[in-house]
């Protein structure tokens, strides 16, 4: 059986973070494992508590899994601090980690800096570098390239300067008004357009997470990269589209809408 680590920060509300990225990679095919970065307190109506790990204790989560369990893909969520992006960019380089995702989350969608600019640049020239492909939104891209984003030609720009110059593979999410659901990946020198279609479904909370943690799942089971996107995709408008509602505020999706076995009955 194929493995995947995910690298990011627990949601105790389980739509996001670790909690959509183990469901996520258990329904598309391989056996999930985690290294916990941050413990939140959250809901659907937002996060009211966060306890970041310690920087020490986060390289032997890590190096926990590497040294018994090597995995086939790494995803990586969110990271807030200098000191723990260094952590991780030091052991996936020092393993020479394959198959790593990169979401970076950095701006909330209230339009908010989640991480500060020192992080950022940490970010930029220690972690990012290491993936293999990096996934982010319309105003994450826009800081990583900065640039103004408003149209698909500035996208396709945007991607190709994040590209170059981190020397990975880019995904830039649709939406925020540019292009309804449709998705680009800039690779190897190559634009590929992913077209979806906006599902009227207000419980979107971690779809970031569960798409990175798709294209790794299958990436780790072999897939390249513009299949590995195309059936995150599809995985991902299928877990909108149960239309799952639960909680106050902006719910989770259902990640086991094709969960097909006789215990889960």
């Amino acid at each position: 059986m194929k493995t995947a680590l995910s690298i990011a920060g627990s949601d105790s509300c389980g739509g996001a973070g670790i909690q959509a990225d183990i469901k996520t990679m258990t329904l598309n095919g391989v056996y999930a494992m985690s290294a916990v970065t941050a413990l939140t307190a959250q809901n659907t109506m937002g996060v009211s508590a966060i306890l970041e790990a310690d920087a020490d204790f986060l390289r032997k989560e890590i190096d926990a899994v590497f040294e018994d369990i090597f995995p086939d893909a790494v995803k990586i969520g969110m990271v807030s601090s200098t000191a723990l992006i260094e952590v991780i960019a030091d052991r996936l380089i020092h393993y020479n980690a394959r198959n790593v995702v990169a979401d970076p989350v950095m701006v909330a969608t209230s339009g908010a800096r989640l991480i500060s600019d020192d992080a950022i640049v940490t970010l930029k020239t220690r972690l990012l570098p290491v993936a293999d492909v990096i996934t982010p939104n319309i105003p994450e891209a826009e800081v990583l390239s900065g640039m103004t984003i408003r149209d698909e030609r500035d996208m396709e720009a945007a991607a190709r300067a994040i590209g170059d110059e981190l020397g990975c593979a880019v995904l830039i999410k649709g939406g925020h008004s540019i292009n309804d659901a449709n998705d680009m990946l800039y690779a190897e020198g190559k634009l590929t357009y992913f077209e979806g279609k906006r599902i009227n479904n207000p419980n979107t909370h971690g779809t970031g997470c569960t798409l990175s943690s798709a294209i790794a799942a299958n990436l780790a089971k072999g897939y390249p990269l513009v299949s590995a996107v195309e059936r995150a995709k599809e995985y991902i408008s299928g877990a909108l589209g149960a239309m799952l509602d639960l909680g106050k505020g902006s719910g989770p999706m259902n990640h086991a809408f094709d969960l097909d076995s006789r215990f889960a009955h």
